[in-house]
């Protein structure tokens, strides 16, 4: 199939293709007589798997690994566990920073007066000004 094609089976684009075989994350494609990329079901179902682990989080460098993990009889699935589980530790540290983003921004967002005013806590907050909350009347 070409690679118009395989994107669309494996939901990903036609640029999207190109970088990962560049990114040696799955092996170059045959060409045709007139220079065209021709992609096997094989190859396809290898995007589908990368595509599937960045959905997940992983980077492209660690879905190349799982890529290559998946591939090798000889894999142990402890090893994929441990990255898995490292993938979760990541998540949550990005939650937790998360929550801290929109706590901050909760309460500024709650000083701020919302008016005809130039007065702005979030302003304030973004310039690194202290936000002194006893100065709302």
């Amino acid at each position: 199939m070409n690679i118009s094609q395989a994107a669309a089976a494996a939901g990903l684009t036609s640029k999207t293709i190109r970088f990962y075989e560049q990114q040696g994350v799955i092996p170059a494609a045959a060409r045709s007589a007139n220079g065209y990329r021709i992609y096997t079901e094989q190859q396809v179902d290898m995007l589908r798997f990368i595509r599937r682990s960045r959905d997940m989080g992983f980077s492209l460098d660690e879905s190349r690994e799982l890529l290559q993990l998946s591939l090798d009889p000889q894999r142990t699935s402890a090893s994929v566990k441990q990255k898995a589980e490292q993938q979760i530790k990541r998540i949550d540290q990005q939650l937790e920073s998360l929550q801290q983003m929109r706590s901050l921004l909760e309460a500024v967002a709650r000083e701020c007066r919302g008016d005809d005013s130039a007065d702005c806590p979030i302003l304030d907050q973004l310039n690194g000004v202290a936000v002194d909350n006893d100065s709302q009347e």
